[in-house]
């Protein structure tokens, strides 16, 4: 039988859980190909990468579309439980859990909806909807959403983490990103404890000629808000300084953005979607999986010397 695509595997795997126990992923990869009678040959079937096999992947993309919907939850990593809501889906019986169910989750929309421009405009415009995608876009595309769900579980991790080891990424990232100096320069800037508002100071440049305060809080769900801001705005002035950055894994509140935007000094706003990307864009806390080469004709080689 044909192997069952990523949405066939959701409900099943809500069902796996269905006892309230913690259950790993590795569990569900022996369990769920069981229960649609697949052959170990079907089993056995790769990417064309080669390094997953079909099945395990589309067991965990409904894993993932599961977990962003709130379903089920992650206490640690590769380990998996049910929530209320899953427990409360399972008691309406329902015949197949798919794209369209998970669409009634705010959260699932947001993650769904977490699309570059370029995606957002032809969302809102059905001729563009409508027209055929050529296979390098799609291959665009499918790479966006691989980076947006790396992204969410990237974030999942960084706030999992401990304050010290928060502290150690952002030096990293900073580092990676051009800032700082020597590495001894940017771990005593970083690590001191906070001081009228500002968690510590780094070289804007490898020769230190302009300094950069930082302010970095690690923060699960709560949005920073203007008084936040204003706070590390003061703590500026009172350093002179007019340049900072505010780095959280959560995010900023429309009246935060809008402040930082009107005031004199500088400062930017790192929340945890662009802190992810930073990370994935500099190679901190990730590391290469597979390379496809794209290849075109080279039209020089054809040209016939005269």
């Amino acid at each position: 039988m044909p192997i069952p695509d990523y949405q066939q595997f959701m409900l099943p795997f809500l069902k796996l859980l269905a006892d309230g126990k913690e259950h790993s992923i590795q569990e569900a990869n022996r369990i769920l190909p069981e229960q649609f009678n697949l052959t170990e040959e079907e089993k056995k079937i790769k990417l064309p990468s080669g390094l997953q096999s079909v099945v395990n992947n589309r067991i965990g993309w409904a894993r993932t579309y599961l977990k962003k919907s709130k379903l089920i939850i992650s206490p640690r990593r590769g380990i998996f439980r049910i929530t209320d809501r899953g427990l409360q889906v399972l008691q309406t019986n329902p015949v197949e859990i798919d794209l369209a169910f998970l669409q009634q989750y705010p959260e699932f929309i947001e993650f769904k909806n977490q699309k570059n421009s370029k995606t957002e405009h032809a969302s809102e415009n059905p001729s563009l909807q409508n027209n055929e995608k050529n296979p390098e876009e799609t291959i665009e595309d499918a790479f966006e959403e691989i980076n947006e769900s790396l992204g969410s579980e990237l974030l999942d991790t960084v706030k999992a983490s401990t304050p010290a080891f928060f502290e150690k990424l952002v030096v990293d990232l900073l580092l990676k990103m051009g800032y700082g100096g020597s590495r001894k320069d940017a771990g005593q800037a970083i690590g001191q404890a906070g001081d009228e508002g500002i968690d510590g100071i780094i070289k804007e440049d490898r020769l230190g000629l302009d300094i950069i305060y930082i302010q970095a809080k690690r923060w699960d769900s709560n949005n920073i808000g203007r008084p936040e801001i204003q706070k590390f705005a003061g703590a500026l002035q009172g350093k002179r300084a007019k340049k900072g950055i505010y780095i959280t894994t959560s995010r900023f509140s429309k009246e935060a953005i809008d402040y930082a935007n009107a005031i004199d000094s500088k400062i930017i706003l790192i929340g945890g979607d662009t802190l992810t990307k930073l990370m994935i864009e500099h190679n901190v806390g990730v590391s290469l999986s597979k390379v496809y080469e794209v290849k075109k004709v080279d039209h020089d080689y054809f040209e016939e010397e005269v």
